[in-house]
């Protein structure tokens, strides 16, 4: 069983805390963690894309120029796809890229990645995360002192100062155990968390749970 520092804002050690080896100590999958992370990316997308058929593009009443004599290719309508303004053929139309993967799946790729933090000494445990007036420097400065400028913040509940606080700095995310995701783990260069969420955490992404 791991036993790590928890250490307040200024990086100073005011205790310890043991960390369940089966979520913090698990075997790192870099197939679990690459599927995650396709999936979490797939279902980010607007599939919102489209362009216009034969059916959808304005004209085409009149034959665009007679039938001989002019040396082209005969053309019935100007919203032939050969036509310039024309139609396309085969072209993107809205869909859900989206798919499904296990529960257990999602439970593994989180405890990878966590063990792959703990692996590397880029998991960082704090007394909490509080803000007094939710100012966006003070809380850089903090981030500054734990040297986690780039990190994503996991709290056991979510402090609407402190989420004020961090909504200003781009290389940061805040979120609540509901919103902990293997790709925002894997993506910034520390995780902080919170000596209150590593309970949450466990009980979501524990084997058993």
């Amino acid at each position: 069983m791991a036993t790590v520092d928890v250490v307040d804002w200024k990086n100073k050690k005011v205790g310890s805390v043991d960390l369940d080896p089966a979520v913090f100590e698990a075997p790192v999958r870099d197939d679990i963690l690459h599927q995650m992370v396709r999936w979490q990316r797939a279902s980010a997308r607007a599939g919102t894309h489209k362009v216009k058929t034969r059916g959808e593009v304005s004209g085409g009443g009149k034959k665009p120029f007679k039938q001989k004599g002019t040396g082209n290719a005969r053309q019935g309508s100007s919203r032939s796809p050969l036509m310039e303004s024309g139609a396309v053929i085969f072209g993107p139309t809205p869909r859900d890229y989206s798919f499904k993967i296990p529960k257990k799946v999602k439970k593994m790729g989180l405890r990878s990645a966590l063990s792959y933090l703990v692996a590397e000494s880029k998991l960082v445990v704090v007394e909490d995360m509080k803000s007094a007036d939710g100012k966006t420097k003070e809380l850089a400065g903090r981030l500054k002192s734990l040297g986690a400028e780039k990190a994503v913040l996991i709290d056991a509940q979510s402090d609407k100062l402190f989420e004020r606080a961090s909504q200003n700095i781009n290389k940061v995310r805040y979120y609540s155990i509901d919103g902990l995701n293997v790709f925002d783990l894997l993506k910034y260069d520390k995780a902080v968390i919170t000596k209150d969420s590593i309970e949450g955490i466990v009980k979501r992404c524990g084997e058993g749970n």
